[in-house]
């Protein structure tokens, strides 16, 4: 097939994309098709032009992620891997995927949006971060209100100044999972182990010391649960084809999980954690990026 891989774009994602990009792009052509790669932005489209039979879009952050690129797409009328704009538009603002998981009766670190420094800032440990960023950029674990190298406080402050509004949310002390999901069905859970205070963007994509673990040391019923919760989250958000959500774990309480975020295009670098949970799963790179691209073919044949 023909097939046109979007990476770059405009976020703060950029870096990661690129790389993720050109690993879709370079197994695709492994698997035989015909590839055509393209840095596509709001300002410019020209990659769309090109005929193909299925666009795979590796963009991460906003405007790739968010649902507008997504929304374009749909309105050509051209088939794509990923899900869909009103799904990524959900998956993609992290208090409106909590509330949604909230109506659902699916548990999540308690949390509110701040809008302004004029606000109380909580006491106890919490987690403030940007709404709408992946890859753990824009993230900080606070002790509380006044304590630690970032506190509350500052931490809101460089948020709020970035991107206008914050999440800050209970902070939960306890093993941290992320569950990957191939075509709607959960992945093996992969246990995350950094080596520095959490899973940030250093740790994710250019520390080499951050273990990925599917011998999770954890109870085997713990691990189906965040297994069928991780699925029973990305079915309330709508994602298809691929996705990956974050848990934690509250060692305090019997290893209880709550769920963190999704990310409906999760990353495609030579470290990510879904095509490594799709590998112990016995499915390779090319074979994983082929079968994403003929499922997006197919849903156009049908429609």
């Amino acid at each position: 097939m023909k097939v046109t891989v979007l990476r770059g774009g405009p976020s703060a994602e950029r870096e990661v994309s690129l790389v993720s990009g050109a690993a879709v792009a370079k197994g695709l052509r492994e698997m035989g098709h015909v590839v055509f790669e393209s840095d596509v932005s709001p300002a410019d489209l020209g990659g769309l032009d090109r005929a193909a039979d299925v666009i795979f879009p590796v963009l991460h952050g906003q405007f790739g992620e968010s649902g507008e690129l997504q929304e374009i797409l749909e309105g050509r009328n051209l088939p794509f891997v990923g899900s869909g704009s009103k799904a990524s538009r959900l998956g993609m603002d992290k208090a409106a995927t909590k509330k949604a998981w909230e109506a659902a009766g699916l548990p999540t670190p308690p949390y509110r949006v701040v809008t302004s420094l004029h606000e109380a800032m909580p006491e106890e440990p919490c987690v403030v971060k940007a709404l709408d960023s992946g890859s753990s950029i824009d993230v900080y674990i606070c002790k509380g209100a006044a304590e630690g190298p970032v506190n509350a406080r500052q931490a809101v402050e460089t948020i709020l100044r970035k991107h206008g509004r914050a999440l800050v949310e209970k902070f939960i002390k306890g093993p941290e999972l992320t569950v990957g999901l191939l075509e709607e069905q959960p992945l093996a859970p992969i246990r995350i182990v950094p080596k520095r205070d959490f899973f940030d963007y250093e740790a994710k994509y250019k520390a080499a010391d951050t273990e990925h673990r599917f011998d999770t040391g954890l109870p085997a019923e713990v691990i189906e649960r965040c297994r069928q919760l991780a699925k029973r989250a990305n079915d309330v958000v709508g994602a298809r084809d691929l996705a990956r959500i974050d848990i934690m774990l509250d060692e305090g309480d019997h290893f209880a999980p709550y769920l963190l975020e999704i990310n409906t295009l999760p990353g495609f670098t030579p470290k990510s954690l879904l095509p490594e949970a799709a590998a112990h799963a016995g499915i390779a790179f090319g074979p994983l990026v082929d079968r994403l691209v003929k499922r997006a073919y197919q849903r156009r044949k049908v429609r």
